[in-house]
């Protein structure tokens, strides 16, 4: 199982956690290029995303089904901007959690 490891301010955390943001966006960088595709530009494949609250060592974590990568345009209630294109990343079942606190 290949996992993508990323970390999310608050708001996004909670809201994906709580069921209510449905996928997450990364900008159309190079950074996330080459993180997200292959040098065809076809999108990787993983399995799960382990999304994090910040950096230290007893953040909060949770895993998820990563249903699918696509390039399309984002919701600005979930942080995109309007119009633009981003990685959109459509989210599916929670696997497992650690809520440090």
């Amino acid at each position: 199982m290949k996992t993508l490891h990323l970390i999310l301010k608050k708001e996004w955390f909670d809201m994906i956690l709580s069921g209510e943001k449905l996928e997450e966006y990364r900008e159309m960088k190079y950074f996330w290029i080459n993180r997200l595709t292959k040098k065809n530009l076809d999108p990787k494949h993983f399995d799960t995303i382990t999304f994090s609250h910040g950096y230290a060592n007893n953040r909060r974590q949770f895993v998820i089904e990563l249903k699918e990568i696509e390039i399309d345009k984002g919701r600005p209630e979930w942080g995109a901007k309007s119009g633009e294109y981003y990685f959109v990343l459509k989210l599916g079942d929670i696997i497992s959690k650690n809520m440090y606190i």
